[in-house]
């Protein structure tokens, strides 16, 4: 029997996930403006067989927020240099969907699955920043609900400009002066309720066919989403019988969609601390730990919430009846249920928070690991994980150098890449035109 291959990519956040990464002794402390800081950790992410690096954003400027965030490069524009020095990893890119126009999106992305020979994603986002408004003519962030619902229509649109040239609609004839094939090049004319976009792209159809599409909402609203739209879906899951409970819910939503459960591939995140023992897996973790300072720990924690804890007792529990937040509602719930179920203080929680932001944070040595990843994978909970190091470089090589041999050991991930393209090594299959179709 076949054993389910597990799919893996590196989220890169600076110096680390860890909220005091930077504070490392190891660390490098401008690696979120440092170029080849991303080219090392690209190439080492490919020399472990990743399937992807993943780049969030944000757009605007939270004192509150990660260090990594408050001073970082442009996706797009960082992905492109990565792609030079990479061949066959996955590079995926954040942008909003509530900051930008479709037309943009569709042509830098394909212009990313070219540049990089068909390995570009979309992680599609409608922004949870409420400060982001305010830098694009905007008073008010927009209601939760109606950012999804703009989404939807804002990516069938980059969807259809993506289809604007045949797979052979460059003829490029010299011969003939013939550049683009008749009757294979089509406009889109699209009219709908939030946007009006004539098309055709200026760009050239993908590579993939169509650049891989990932979301990271965890809400009603944002796995309607992405049950309909996306090929792969992050998510923060803090137990088995969760991670159980949301990707049934995610597959059987894609089913309803008019899919199949295998066209959507679900990658929690997860922070890994690995060593020779647990015992020194957890020291690693400890001494970050020792590295917050109060004040920043209880700042991210309002930023997630959305509320003011100023005025109340950080060794007591979290206050009751927490209005929804305007932003990651998702996440606000779920860093509420973790501090009822382990009956968490203020400052348990702060703590507890700020080493991956409510991803799940696993220790051992390098088989404990994998048992951890591979149960998970064998019992419907996940089809990979997106790795969330504590601290860059070492806690991701230590994760490249002793679980990779570990789950190749195991025949549970690849000694090599079995395509050119991210879609191929992620076991999705190749998006045709919508034109290809109405001529079958």
């Amino acid at each position: 029997m076949t054993k389910k291959q597990i799919k893996l990519g590196v989220f890169l956040m600076g110096t680390g996930h860890h909220i005091a990464s930077w504070r490392h002794p190891d660390a490098q402390t401008d690696a979120s403006e440092n170029v080849e800081f991303f080219k090392e950790v690209a190439i080492k992410a490919e020399q472990g067989k990743l399937d992807m690096l993943f780049l969030s954003d944000g757009l605007s400027f939270n004192e509150l927020s990660h260090p990594a965030e408050q001073v970082r490069f442009e996706p797009l524009t960082l992905l492109s240099v990565l792609s030079t020095v990479t061949k066959n990893i996955g590079l995926t890119g954040t942008a909003s969907t509530t900051y930008n126009e479709p037309f943009h999106i569709a042509r830098k992305f394909s212009s990313l699955d070219h540049l990089s020979r068909g390995r570009a994603a979309w992680n599609i986002v409608t922004s949870y920043y409420e400060a982001e408004a305010s830098n694009f003519n905007q008073d008010k962030h927009l209601d939760h609900s109606l950012r999804y619902e703009r989404a939807d229509e804002f990516v069938e649109v980059v969807k259809g400009l993506w289809d604007s040239y045949e797979d052979d609609a460059l003829a490029r004839n010299k011969e003939t002066g013939e550049y683009i094939k008749k009757g294979k090049l089509h406009t889109l004319n699209h009219k709908g309720e939030y946007y009006s976009v004539r098309g055709p792209l200026n760009s050239s159809r993908p590579p993939q066919g169509r650049p891989v599409l990932v979301q990271a909402g965890s809400s009603e609203a944002g796995t309607t989403l992405a049950a309909k739209q996306a090929d792969v879906i992050f998510t923060a899951q803090q137990t088995l019988a969760d991670a159980q409970s949301f990707y049934k819910k995610l597959k059987d939503k894609a089913v309803a969609a008019g899919r199949d459960r295998e066209d959507i591939k679900i990658m929690p995140g997860v922070s890994v601390y690995v060593a020779e023992t647990e015992e020194k897996a957890r020291a690693k973790y400890e001494e970050l730990q020792q590295l917050i300072t109060p004040e920043i720990g209880l700042d991210f924690l309002e930023d997630y919430l959305g509320i003011d804890l100023s005025g109340y007792d950080l060794d007591g529990p979290l206050p009751k009846d927490i209005p929804p937040t305007n932003g990651n509602r998702s996440r606000q719930q779920l860093i509420i249920e973790l501090a009822e179920r382990e009956n968490l203080s203020i400052r348990e929680l702060y703590l507890k928070i700020a080493g991956s932001r409510g991803h799940r944070i696993i220790f051992g040595s390098p088989s404990q690991i994998a048992d951890q990843l591979i149960e998970w994978v064998d019992n419907d909970a996940a089809d990979g994980f997106n790795l969330m190091p504590p601290y860059f470089p070492g806690g991701f090589t230590d994760f490249i150098d002793l679980v990779i041999p570990e789950l190749q050991k195991r025949g549970v991930f690849r000694t090599e890449y079995e395509g050119n393209t991210l879609r191929e090594n992620l076991g999705l299959q190749q998006v045709p035109s919508r034109y290809a179709l109405q001529q079958v």
